[in-house]
């Protein structure tokens, strides 16, 4: 009888942290969702509208008052400064003309989470 509470309490206890570890490790599966999108955050002309001002990959009438997004993963090694970038990029830059989509609310914070995954994969 002892035996088998103990075999059922440490299968219990592997079920747990097997479940915890599933939860906290982001799928390929939801890097890639995040990713897709970002894109279509970016593309949007009502939400982001990225293509406005930059050129993108795969966008469609792109602007060029911005520089064209290429090579992002070496211009911002760091996805944090990248993030500050797109969130309010008048911090670093006060006379930018890029909207600040963070203090603005034309992002949530979620939205432009996902444009950051998005425009470090260009």
């Amino acid at each position: 009888m002892r035996h088998t509470a103990i075999t059922v309490s440490t299968a219990t206890a592997i079920a747990v942290v097997l479940g915890s570890l599933s939860l906290s490790i982001p799928t390929v599966s939801q890097a890639e969702s995040s990713v897709d999108e970002g894109k279509k955050i970016a593309f949007d002309r009502k939400k982001g509208n990225c293509l406005a001002c930059h050129q993108i990959e795969g966008g469609s009438l792109p602007g060029n008052i911005g520089p064209p997004l290429i090579a992002m993963k070496a211009r911002f090694p760091d996805k944090q400064v990248l993030k500050a970038q797109i969130s309010n990029p008048q911090k670093n830059n006060p006379n930018t003309i890029m909207p600040p989509f963070g203090p603005h609310e034309i992002l949530s914070a979620g939205e432009i989470d996902m444009v950051v995954e998005f425009i470090h994969t260009l």
